[in-house]
């Protein structure tokens, strides 16, 4: 039953990716990878917050948990589309871009998926208050 869950939640997932993609096709046309870096940021927040948050409430059933964690999130996310758009651009010579795309990616990533563990500690702490 969990291979049908992970598997339906990153069909969603793929889908929310695909999306993003298609919309920012319609304002971006660059050779900058703006789609797969605002996926990647949104999915370090999300996934930060989730697991810092949401699988500490034990009112979630653990299907739903990893449902979220490894199928959507996990599919909505990209490294190997990360990967193979930075070596594009480098062999493009677009060698500042892809410094850019790395730092932004790594920096920007590392600082969501904080914000989004921090964000998780203090809603778990809000909640703790009002049980009190």
């Amino acid at each position: 039953m969990m291979y049908i869950v992970v598997g339906l939640f990153a069909m969603a997932g793929a889908l929310l990716r695909d999306g993003i993609g298609q919309v920012t096709l319609n304002w971006w046309s660059g050779s900058f990878p703006v789609a797969t870096l605002v996926i990647n940021i949104i999915g370090c927040f999300v996934l930060g917050w989730f697991t810092n948050h949401i699988k500490k409430l034990s009112q979630v059933h653990p299907y739903i948990k990893t449902g979220v964690g490894t199928g959507l999130i996990g599919s909505f996310t990209t490294f190997s589309t990360f990967s193979v758009e930075t070596i594009r651009l480098f062999e493009s010579g677009h060698l500042l871009m892809g410094i850019v795309y790395l730092l932004t990616s790594y920096f920007g990533g590392w600082l969501f998926a904080f914000l989004g563990v921090k964000l998780g500690d203090h809603l778990i702490y809000k909640r703790q208050e009002v049980v009190k």
